[in-house]
């Protein structure tokens, strides 16, 4: 199933989901190179949400660009396999092999402002990240390292210290906690 497919097909957990599968759609249906950040106002990226097998725990990075801890992923960069794209991005960002997709749908959604920053020498404009959110799981005893250019530090994370790690308030109160919610919803 493509992608505009399954978020028509995607059954939002709240009013922040709404809103934003509608600017999604809006952004598949009229811009050029969502799949690229060749288009510099609004590009596709993808996260992973990566519990331990107890589902206690979640991988996350401290990310040098955002001096927080946050999720997994990246950037589409052209491949619209965005689940094949969130397994690359877990590989790269923590090192792990192992990992198990727990659903084919989209676990969450999102429209995330990105203010504008230098990387490798160059600014980016501030855009819009226009984010997927697939749900996996992993064995918490693998090997992990950091991404020396991403992050600096790489860990699993007790689902109920997480807000103490986050920094960043909004991504805190707005998306983490939206999944730390959705789990315990599934759960029942």
């Amino acid at each position: 199933m493509n992608l505009k497919q399954q978020l028509i097909n995607y059954q939002c957990f709240n009013m922040q989901e709404e809103n934003d599968r509608k600017q999604i759609l809006y952004y598949l249906d009229h811009s050029i190179n969502i799949l690229t950040r060749d288009n510099e106002q609004a590009h596709l990226t993808v996260s992973a949400w990566i519990l331990n097998s107890d589902h206690n725990k979640v991988l996350m990075a401290y990310h040098n660009l955002y001096h927080s801890w946050a999720w997994l992923g990246g950037h589409a960069d052209g491949n619209d396999d965005l689940v094949a794209v969130a397994y690359k991005e877990i590989k790269e960002e923590s090192g792990i092999e192992k990992v198990r997709l727990l659903d084919d749908n989209i676990f969450s959604l999102e429209v995330l402002c990105v203010d504008g920053h230098m990387k490798k020498g160059k600014y980016v404009s501030s855009h819009l990240h226009l984010n997927i959110t697939y749900l996996f799981e992993a064995d918490d005893k693998q090997d992990i390292r950091i991404k020396e250019d991403e992050n600096s530090a790489i860990g699993w994370i007790a689902i109920d210290d997480i807000r103490n790690k986050v920094t960043e308030q909004w991504f805190m109160d707005n998306i983490y906690q939206k999944l730390i919610d959705k789990m315990t919803e599934d759960n029942n």
